[in-house]
């Protein structure tokens, strides 16, 4: 274990770099994007060196797992900001809008609606981004490009949503650059302050075309050892 946490630290360290050095390549600020740590499968052993070396921004991709790790993490570690970058099922929106700081996977008018009740039932306002299907690929969850300023302008002005920025999954086998441009074009003419776009493979990239959070898992923690 003590190996594989030098390793995660390590690697965490050189994403840090190599983000600094895409803005700073791209003439952007330092502080104009984040980097999201996606922790999902990864237990608190993992975890826990990532947050004692300052790194709060992380993203998972179910709620119930969620649930099982991050509380007392988050009661240990003061100033955790926690992305559900995952699919949302309706009937999991009250746990999701108790637990997470940003909802990223806003994909559909049923999720827009129960992330509403929950939250007026909460009286808590959580941030929200509408994932937009950026390639139109059947088996990827998200908004249609063709659809996403309807989609958003009812989130904000039917539901009342704090809709804070848009998020992607490119496909897989084609150059990334095309959807990157066309998200960024969505989020500007909403006015939306938030990209999230880039992973492990072409977060540098994503920076280049204007994300403002990137997501990166495997590029930190490694692959994950089937159980």
């Amino acid at each position: 274990m003590a190996i594989m946490t030098q390793d995660a630290l390590s690697r965490l360290n050189d994403v840090k770099r190599r983000i600094s050095a895409a803005l700073q390549d791209s003439g952007r600020g330092q502080s104009s994007a984040h980097l999201i740590v996606v922790s999902k499968t990864f237990g608190e052993e993992d975890i826990i060196p990532l947050l004692q070396a300052g790194q709060r921004k992380f993203g998972e991709n179910r709620v119930q797992e969620s649930q099982a790790k991050w509380p007392g993490l988050m009661q240990k570690y003061p100033g955790v900001e926690l992305h559900l970058i995952g699919p949302l099922q309706s009937n999991k929106a009250e746990e999701a809008v108790t637990l997470f700081d940003v909802i990223q996977s806003v994909d559909r008018p049923k999720i827009a609606e129960a992330i509403a009740k929950a939250s007026k039932r909460q009286g808590r306002k959580i941030q929200c981004m509408v994932q937009v299907n950026i390639g139109s690929e059947p088996q990827k969850a998200g908004i249609e490009p063709k659809d996403a300023d309807t989609f958003i302008r009812s989130c904000i002005d039917n539901q009342k949503l704090d809709i804070i920025g848009v998020m992607c999954i490119p496909p897989a086998d084609e150059d990334p650059v095309p959807f990157f441009e066309n998200l960024k074009e969505i989020a500007n003419r909403n006015n939306l302050q938030e990209i999230s776009m880039g992973m492990s493979g072409d977060y540098e990239l994503a920076l280049q075309h204007g994300a403002t959070m990137v997501r990166v898992g495997s590029a930190i923690f490694g692959t994950r050892q089937s159980h």
